[in-house]
């Protein structure tokens, strides 16, 4: 009889501690949860499994339609790792090497591109100029990949030598995307579409472009000034997709991080180079790989992206050796760029004892 009290004892703590760890969750995202402002989709995975998913605030205000696991938020910037997982298929199938050079890749680009590589491209060390810095004033059509390659082939340096310096390059994934329109003779849209998405079931993940596909169960992007809720989805660059332009869900990450376990999409050695930090030319460690962030939480290996843009703040936050990622989705422009990375470290804390790690 001790031993059963005992048992049900220690089930009530632990089913309380449960709670506890989703309230705390939800009291991180406090400001998303009410009836009518812009809000959040966040997802756990530990092992395979959705341990906590759960949506908060509207996805349309203007509609009164609420945030669901199936709601597609713009990804922002992580859209890069989809971008460096088309590039890394097209390596892996001998198309196209890490070596390969953008004069190589694009015949009429400035002599400069003879010294950038695919490789440079991919972990931000080009040096090649911002493209929203040559988008003119008066500019009132918004740009598209294309449009970037077009721009940056009438500059004639870089910001500094390639593979010198890691700076953050919107302009190179861009430029990624037009490659894997040369190289494959498909549309960076319908590669994605064939070669990740559909193979993966991620059936209403899209790279979306105006007029010619659409978001189904979209989210909106808005601001909030001084308690008014603002419609703010697109600006001028919202339509270049190489950096930035996939919708995708809550239900469709998580077949996306799941795959990144196996060798489904590609061979598990490019896998291991997307995680692994970069080096400039003279040997100085920078912490980024193909279209990943990597730093270390609680002295475990993570490697993750934020999203930011106007209207929408996310992120991805895998720490694959244990198994466990966390998927922020927000439609609203709230705080700086990595906003999300520190909800996801919040939720990390409160989720699992720091023991848990150790």
């Amino acid at each position: 009889m001790k031993i059963f009290l005992v048992l049900i004892f220690s089930m009530i703590l632990i089913t309380g501690c449960t709670m506890s760890d989703e309230e705390k969750i939800d009291k991180i995202f406090s400001d998303y949860n009410k009836p009518d402002v812009p809000g959040a989709a966040v997802m756990v995975i530990e092992n395979g499994k959705i341990i906590f998913e759960k949506g908060y605030g509207l996805a349309n205000v203007e509609k009164n339609l609420p945030v669901t696991e199936s709601t597609n938020f713009r990804l922002a910037s992580v859209t890069k790792q989809f971008t460096a997982m088309c590039i890394l298929m097209l390596i892996d199938r001998g198309q196209l090497k890490l070596e390969t050079t953008l004069k190589e890749i694009f015949p009429k680009f400035p002599d400069y591109g003879k010294n950038i590589t695919i490789k440079n491209l991919l972990q931000h060390t080009s040096g090649l100029i911002d493209y929203e810095d040559l988008i003119p004033d008066t500019a009132t059509i918004q740009v598209k990949d294309q449009d970037v390659l077009n721009l940056i082939m009438q500059t004639d340096s870089t910001y500094f030598q390639p593979g010198s310096q890691h700076q953050y390059s919107n302009t190179g994934y861009a430029l990624l995307a037009m490659t894997v329109e040369k190289i494959s003779g498909k549309s960076f849209r319908d590669f994605l579409r064939d070669n990740i998405f559909q193979p993966l079931g991620m059936d209403n993940t899209i790279a979306f472009e105006k007029n010619i596909n659409e978001v189904r169960n979209r989210a909106y992007g808005y601001t909030i000034k001084d308690n008014i809720v603002e419609f703010t989805d697109q600006s001028i660059t919202s339509a270049v997709l190489g950096d930035g332009g996939i919708y995708s869900s809550l239900n469709d990450l998580y077949k996306w991080d799941q795959a990144l376990y196996t060798g489904k999409l590609i061979n598990k050695k490019y896998l291991d180079e997307s995680w692994t930090k970069g080096t400039t030319n003279n040997g100085i460690e920078f912490p980024y790989g193909y279209g990943w962030r990597l730093e270390k939480y609680h002295d475990i290996e993570v490697v993750y992206h934020t999203g930011s843009t106007r209207g929408f703040r996310n992120i991805i936050y895998r720490m694959p050796e244990k198994k466990f990622t966390i998927v922020i989705l927000t439609n609203r422009d709230a705080g700086s760029e990595f906003s999300t990375l520190k909800f996801a470290q919040q939720m990390v804390d409160y989720y699992f004892p720091v023991t848990k790690f150790l």
